[in-house]
């Protein structure tokens, strides 16, 4: 693998840059170490993707072709040992909701495959092997829920809207009512996104974002950080991680991503950096066969 460098939050070293053929891609050790899932989070670099959306754009939505985003499918699932396939993916239908869907055997392909019968969902939950769940990413970051005990998983978008309206929470739930999860069971993870220090709002969305934590978890946590000219930070990963802790998860079954996408921009694609003109990333979770 060429040296690729990767500008890193923190100190401690969450991901690792793997590459499967020409397709580079990142891992959590912690999660793979389960043993239980097949996971992933995309770069944009190993697909067959040209002009902005080269090379590993995910996304049918945003002009590429689609017989090259078919094949970034194929290189993907090959990568997550699926083979191949385009028939085991399903994706979100996003429009920054706080919406679950419990996805079970019928919906299988639903996304690449098959069109979808369904939208706005930002979240998915399923127990059934084999299916790969996908979500869609260039700044907002992805959440991975995983049950070893229940063997069921979950993977939600959180961008500020979600995070605001605490989708980790409603995921959880979903897999409690659903799977019987215990939320001390659960093994969470926070993926590459935008972080603090990047993300600048301005004092419409600080507003709307304050009415979900009190001033005592903003300042405690550091969620919402004032700046000058009525501009703020705003730190998605503390305001997640409050919220999973919240839900009953374990401090200690919490992985926070090193790698912001703003801060990455050869790497991944950022909407603040590349704008409308760019592909999107996906995050997977699939329980393995």
């Amino acid at each position: 693998m060429s040296e690729i460098k990767i500008k890193r939050y923190g100190n401690e070293h969450t991901l690792e840059l793997r590459q499967k053929e020409n397709l580079k891609y990142l891992i959590f050790p912690r999660i793979e170490e389960l043993g239980m899932v097949d996971h992933m989070f995309s770069t944009r670099l190993g697909g067959v993707s040209k002009g902005v959306y080269s090379e590993c754009n995910l996304s049918y939505t945003r002009g590429d072709d689609k017989e090259a985003v078919d094949e970034n499918y194929r290189l993907i699932s090959d990568a997550l040992g699926h083979g191949k396939k385009l028939d085991d993916f399903v994706c979100t239908f996003q429009t920054h909701t706080t919406n679950v869907k419990v996805i079970t055997e019928k919906d299988r392909g639903k996304g690449p495959k098959i069109q979808r019968d369904y939208t706005d969902i930002d979240g998915l939950i399923t127990n059934v092997p084999g299916i790969i769940l996908a979500t869609f990413h260039a700044d907002c970051p992805p959440i991975y829920f995983i049950d070893p005990v229940k063997r069921a998983i979950g993977l939600s978008h959180s961008g500020w809207k979600g995070t605001k309206g605490k989708i980790a929470q409603k995921t959880i739930e979903k897999m409690i009512e659903n799977y019987g999860t215990d939320p001390t069971d659960l093994i969470c993870a926070i993926g590459p996104s935008i972080c603090g220090p990047c993300y600048e709002i301005g004092e419409d969305v600080a507003k709307e974002f304050s009415s979900a934590f009190t001033k005592e978890e903003m300042s405690k946590h550091q969620i919402l950080v004032p700046y000058p000219n009525d501009k703020y930070r705003l730190y998605l990963w503390n305001a997640i991680k409050l919220t999973l802790l919240q839900s009953g998860v374990k401090k200690e079954n919490i992985i926070v991503t090193d790698i912001c996408t703003r801060c990455n921009p050869e790497l991944l694609f950022s909407h603040r950096i590349h704008g409308e003109k760019r592909g999107n990333l996906c995050a997977f979770l699939s329980i393995k066969e």
